[in-house]
């Protein structure tokens, strides 16, 4: 029909071993054929690509968050020693 997509066939050639990957994963029952291996892939990459987009954009937002500061482990563990004990239950004695 006009207007409609057609699915083409592309012939590919695998090395053996992957070969082999695609026909143990449509055996074992999880995939349907070979084209749904290949488009798991292809999304799998994709949401790969994002997470690596999403991290340099983090990494950026922490190269221009100011100037760095050393941390002061002392000041640190005192703090966090202070929150603990007033988060404690107070015993009566």
């Amino acid at each position: 029909m006009k207007g409609e997509k057609e699915d083409k066939i592309m012939n590919i050639s695998l090395t053996p071993k992957l070969e082999e990957l695609v026909k143990t994963k449509v055996a074992s029952g999880l995939y349907g054929s070979a084209s749904e291996v290949l488009r798991l892939l292809e999304e799998r990459d994709r949401i790969h690509a994002l997470r690596i987009e999403e991290l340099r954009a983090e990494i950026k937002k922490g190269l221009n968050s100011g100037e760095p500061t050393p941390l002061d482990m002392k000041a640190i563990k005192v703090r966090g020693r202070k929150r603990l004990t007033a988060q404690q239950p107070k015993t009566n004695g």
